[in-house]
């Protein structure tokens, strides 16, 4: 099944996410298939960007999203 879920990036305590599509049986931190956005929560206030056209395509060919990037979206 295809998700779409954060993957972390960034230092140690300094952490940044990337919004990917990815195959669920994929390590958090593993391959992706398309990067569709971005999340900064050490920045004040937080920054978040999606590709709102690419997020809904990939729920429209049944991808899941995960119940954080749920919240941080909106949906």
């Amino acid at each position: 099944m295809t998700v779409i879920r954060l993957t972390r990036m960034g230092r140690k305590k300094q952490p940044f996410y990337r919004i990917v599509v990815t195959d669920s049986r994929k390590p958090r931190d593993g391959g992706w298939i398309e990067k569709i956005g971005h999340y900064n929560p050490m920045v004040s206030p937080a920054t978040l960007v999606i590709d709102e056209e690419r997020l809904n395509y990939w729920i429209g060919t049944g991808a899941q999203m995960s119940d954080r990037v749920r919240k941080l979206a909106g949906k």
